[in-house]
């Protein structure tokens, strides 16, 4: 029984892995804007289905490995990360049950909240000039289609290696 606990655990850093690659793959300028935020996207699955386990710990680690592999400023998104699966954790339970069309809706505002976060406080530190731009919110429509396939593809793995 244990084994399977200890594989369970691989599936869900392995998925992340997969995501963290996904979100640092160089992709064609035209296609870039567009980006679904997929390690924010999985890391959302699993403080949805695994609170207990995957929370705001995990999200801050993931975006310190993901600003370090950006050179970005350190802890940036982290911060947002940890933010926003701190509203998933806090309402695991009411997202659950949403129905697949108003869960990818939150999810969408939550990725716009994840880059409305990481959007100020570049502001507040950058000494260069940051300006807004409404392209900012394009990954969360890209993320709002994407996330029934995320959401069905992390569920079946979770099923079938009965990750606890």
């Amino acid at each position: 029984m244990s084994m399977h606990i200890a594989n369970g655990r691989w599936v869900v850093w392995l998925s992340l892995l997969g995501a963290m690659l996904l979100q640092i793959m160089p992709l064609p300028d035209i296609v870039e804007a567009w980006r679904p935020d997929w390690l924010l996207l999985v890391i959302i699955y699993w403080a949805m289905a695994l609170p207990h386990r995957y929370n705001i710990l995990s999200a801050f680690a993931l975006g310190v490995m993901l600003d370090i592999l950006l050179g970005a400023h350190l802890g940036i998104r982290a911060l947002a990360m940890s933010l926003v699966v701190y509203v998933v954790v806090l309402h695991f339970q009411r997202l659950r049950n949403f129905p697949m069309w108003q869960q990818a809706l939150m999810i969408s505002s939550l990725v716009c909240l994840h880059h409305l976060v990481v959007f100020w406080v570049q502001f507040a530190v950058s000494t260069a000039t940051v300006t807004f731009d409404v392209n900012l919110f394009l990954p969360a429509i890209s993320s709002l289609i994407i996330w029934p396939w995320v959401f069905w593809m992390l569920r079946r793995l979770r099923r079938l290696y009965k990750v606890r």
